[in-house]
C-alpha cells in the first residue's frame, strides 16, 4: 500500500489519457476533480489486492456517456457519491473499496474522488487496461461478473437502479438513462469480491498509469523526445506522424462518433491515416489499408509535447504522432475478440495483433 499525492494524481491523468485510447474523459478535468478531493479530505490509499481479503467487497465509480458532452456537463462531485453508498445500501453489504472500470482519462480519476471523499482504499487494477466505449466491454463480462445491480446518479439527485439479464442490455438501457440524464450520468456498477478480481481484472493498470504519465512529464523537463520516451513505456510502435487535416464528430446514441484524417509529414509523407472512433479509437489504416484495431491500443499524442489528445479535443492543424502497441492478453483471446474486436464495431476486418504487422 503507499498513498497518492497531488503530484501522482497528475501523472496518472496524463498516463491513464495515452492508455485511454482517445476516451474516458477530458484527463484535466479528471486530475483537477481528484485534487481537490485530495486537498480536502487528505492523501488516497492505493493498495493491491493481495492486500485485500478475498471476500473484500470493491465498487467500480465511473461516469457514463459521451466525452464531448462531458466538457460542458461537469460532475457536481455528490452525484458519483450518492450512485456509490445507494448502491453499498442495496446490497446491504459494506463497500471497502473502490475502482477504475477503465483506466482512461477522468474515469481513472473519478474513483480517486471517492476514494477520498469516503476514506476507503482504491485498488491498483481496472476492467480494461485501457478505455471502451460500451459497459459490457470489461473483463468482469469474460468472467461472470454482472453488471447489475448498477446504480445511476445525476447533478440533480435523480438516482436509478438497474437490474438487467446481461451487461449488453445494461448497457442499452443505461446508455438511454444517460441521454435522459443529458448526456452524462454517474455510475457505480460490477460488484465484485477481491477474489473475483485476482482472475478478472487487469493488475497494476493504476500504476502504469502513473509511470506513464511520469514519463512524460520528466521528458519535457530534461528536452527529450516525449513521443518517443512514451513509445518505449507502453512497449509500443509510432505508425504515423503528421498534420490533422480534418475531424468529422458528432455526438449521437450517446456516443462521440467520428474519424479523424491525419496528413503525413516527414516518412510519412504523401500519406493518409485515418483513425475511426466511437468515444475511443478504434481502428486506424493508411491509404485504405488496416494497421491497427481494437482491442489493441491507438494512441494520439502531441508532437512536441507528449500529451494525449483525446477525441473531443481534435482540432485542425494539430501537428501529432500516432502510437499503436499491444492489449492485454486476456483481449487476445477468442472471448475477448467477440467482445471488443473489430467486427463487433463492424469493421471487415480479422484483428491481427499490432506487433505482428509492425514487429518485423
Amino acid at each position: 500500500m503507499r498513498l497518492l499525492y497531488e503530484e501522482n494524481i497528475a501523472d496518472i491523468a496524463i498516463g491513464a489519457a495515452v492508455l485511454g485510447t482517445g476516451g474516458g474523459g477530458n484527463p484535466y478535468t479528471g486530475y483537477l476533480t481528484g485534487r481537490e478531493a485530495i486537498r480536502k479530505y487528505g492523501p488516497v490509499k492505493l493498495c493491491s489486492l493481495d492486500e485485500m481479503d478475498d471476500d473484500d467487497l470493491v465498487i467500480p465509480t465511473a461516469g457514463m456517456g459521451a466525452p464531448t458532452v462531458s466538457n460542458e456537463k461537469l460532475p457536481n462531485g455528490i452525484d458519483i457519491i450518492n450512485s456509490l453508498k445507494t448502491l453499498e445500501k442495496y446490497l446491504g453489504k459494506e463497500v471497502k473499496a473502490t475502482m477504475s472500470i477503465e483506466v482512461g482519462g477522468g474515469n481513472s480519476t473519478t474513483p480517486i474522488q471517492v476514494a477520498a471523499e469516503l476514506g476507503i482504499p482504491l485498488v491498483d487494477c481496472d476492467g480494461m487496461g485501457r478505455a471502451y466505449p460500451e459497459l459490457q466491454m470489461v473483463t468482469h463480462s469474460m468472467y461472470g461478473i454482472s453488471a447489475t445491480p448498477m446504480t445511476i446518479a445525476d447533478e440533480r439527485g435523480n438516482i436509478l437502479i438497474l437490474e438487467t439479464i446481461s451487461n449488453k442490455w445494461t448497457e442499452v438501457i443505461g446508455r438511454s438513462i444517460t441521454i435522459d440524464m443529458g448526456g452524462r450520468g454517474m455510475i457505480a456498477l460490477y460488484a465484485a469480491t477481491v477474489g473475483q478480481l485476482k482472475e478478472a481484472a487487469i493488475i497494476g493498470s493504476m500504476t502504469l498509469a502513473e509511470n506513464i504519465g511520469r514519463t512524460v512529464r520528466l521528458a519535457r523537463q530534461q528536452e527529450e523526445n516525449p513521443v518517443e520516451a512514451v513509445r518505449k513505456a507502453v512497449n509500443g510502435f509510432t505508425i504515423f506522424e503528421g498534420k490533422i487535416a480534418d475531424v468529422n464528430r458528432k455526438t449521437t446514441t450517446g456516443f462521440a462518433r467520428g474519424n479523424l484524417h491525419i496528413s503525413g509529414f516527414g516518412q510519412f509523407n504523401h500519406q493518409e491515416l485515418v483513425i475511426n472512433f466511437q468515444n475511443e479509437f478504434l481502428v486506424a489504416s493508411i491509404d485504405g489499408k488496416f494497421v491497427a484495431t481494437t482491442p489493441d491500443l491507438i494512441s494520439v499524442l502531441d508532437l512536441e509535447t507528449g500529451e494525449p489528445i483525446t477525441t473531443e479535443v481534435l482540432r485542425y492543424g494539430m501537428r501529432v504522432a500516432v502510437l499503436a502497441y499491444s492489449c492485454d492478453k486476456k483481449w487476445q483471446t477468442p472471448a475477448g475478440i467477440e467482445l471488443v474486436g473489430p467486427r463487433y464495431f463492424g469493421y471487415d476486418v480479422d484483428y491481427v495483433p499490432v506487433e505482428e504487422t509492425y514487429g518485423g
